[in-house]
Order: structure tokens, then C-alpha cells, then sequence
């Protein structure tokens, strides 16, 4: 069983455990760090499953599940919460989370959880391309690479998750505060006028003229959008 989950953790020591153990239990993972970020991921992915933390900034936990029941009621979630109390377990699973551990949990324990909820679910067999495409740009978020015509592009972490949300979503309008969501979890202390320059550093990257954008486009006064058409 090989499943694509999307783990939203903003302990970035614990995340990567996470990240490692799904691996080494064979499937791929997607890794956030705040709910803005989670949500944006499991819209362009759709992933097998969702591990969500209860405690993520920007969005919590709680928010992210109803948020998710109210897109897509199909993708399971395994909620981790730092808290025993039975308040906050009922309140997750009345949102609609799958199952939910308490930490801390042994590595061991977390894949067999996941391992049900994926076979309960029948999702994690074969895997649909999880590469977000818009206008010959490719993200994929598995292995964390951007490609423009097939030319590999070095993008920053704020960079590439401006780019996954934009090319998950061609031709939608975000505005910077949009965009911000998407990189708080890397920065906190970025501010709105700093999406202007990441997406200034983006269009170095992928158009052939940065002067004359035809892929990543301004909508004046509203904010940016990704051209579905080949630049």
C-alpha cells in the first residue's frame, strides 16, 4: 500500500520524523508547516491522507478539518493533538477528523494508525501524478523541484509554495494576503510587500522576459495569477 500523505506539523524536528517514517514505510509525503499552507497543499494535491496537527499557527487544526469536510469530505484525517482532554478529541472527531493520537506517540504506533485509516478508506494504491501544471510550468511537490519548459528552476521555499498554490489553481486570482498565508509558516515576519518581491524574483525565473510577463501576470488592484497558457 503506497499512499501520498500531506503531514501539517509546525515542529519542523517532529515533521521530519513524520516525513521519514512514511517513507521508510513506502509512501511519499508532502510536508507544511502552518494551515494556510495545508489547505492550499491538499487543494492542489489531494492527498490519500492528511496527518494534522491541532496546534498549527495561521489556521489551526480544528479549522483546517472543517475546512477540508467542507471541500472535500473524501480525504481522511489523523488528527495529533498535544492535549489529553476529551473536549478537544470529541470536538476533532465531530469535525470529521478519522482518528486522532495523543502525543507523544512512538513512531511505530503512528504507521499502523495510518496503515488502518488508509485501508479503511481504500485509499494508497496506485498514485495519480501529483504535479501541479500551468502554462508549461511544472511543480511537484514529492520531490520538491520546478520545472519551466522542462528546464529545472531553483526556487526558494517562500518561492516554491507561491508556486505550488498558483499552479494548483491556474488563471485564480490571489491576493498577496493569499500569497502570504502560503509562506508564513517560512517567514512570520514577512509582510505583504514581500509576496511583491518573491513574485518579482519568480518572474527572473520562469518568463523570458521579466519585463513582459505572459505566465505569472498582475491583476492591478486585486493581486496575481499563473497563465494556463504557454508563455
Amino acid at each position: 500500500m503506497c499512499a501520498h500523505v500531506l503531514v501539517a506539523e509546525d515542529d519542523a524536528m517532529q515533521a521530519e520524523l513524520i516525513r521519514r517514517s512514511l517513507l521508510a514505510d513506502g509512501h511519499t509525503a508532502t510536508v507544511v508547516h502552518d494551515g494556510a499552507a495545508a489547505l492550499a497543499a491538499a487543494r492542489a494535491l489531494r492527498p490519500d491522507l492528511v496527518v494534522l496537527d491541532l496546534m498549527l499557527p495561521v489556521v489551526d487544526g480544528f479549522g483546517v478539518c472543517r475546512t477540508l469536510r467542507g471541500h472535500d469530505p473524501d480525504i481522511p484525517v489523523l488528527m495529533l493533538t498535544a492535549r489529553s482532554d476529551e473536549d478537544d478529541v470529541l470536538r476533532g472527531l465531530e469535525l470529521g477528523a478519522d482518528d486522532y493520537m495523543t502525543k507523544p506517540y512512538s513512531p511505530r504506533e503512528l504507521m499502523a494508525r495510518i496503515r488502518t485509516v488508509l485501508r479503511r478508506s481504500g485509499r494508497g494504491g496506485a498514485r495519480e501524478d501529483p504535479v501541479a501544471r500551468a502554462g508549461g510550468i511544472e511543480v511537484d511537490p514529492v520531490r520538491h523541484e520546478v520545472r519551466r519548459d522542462g528546464e529545472s528552476v531553483e526556487c526558494t521555499p517562500a518561492e516554491f509554495q507561491i508556486l505550488l498554490a498558483m499552479a494548483g489553481e491556474p488563471e485564480r486570482v490571489f491576493s498577496r494576503r493569499q500569497l502570504l498565508e502560503r509562506t508564513r509558516g517560512l517567514d512570520r515576519s514577512s509582510t505583504e510587500r514581500a509576496v511583491d518581491v518573491h513574485i518579482m524574483n519568480l518572474r527572473r525565473k520562469i518568463e523570458a522576459d521579466p519585463r513582459r510577463p505572459v505566465r505569472l501576470l498582475t491583476v492591478f488592484g486585486v493581486g496575481y495569477k499563473l497563465s494556463g497558457g504557454r508563455g
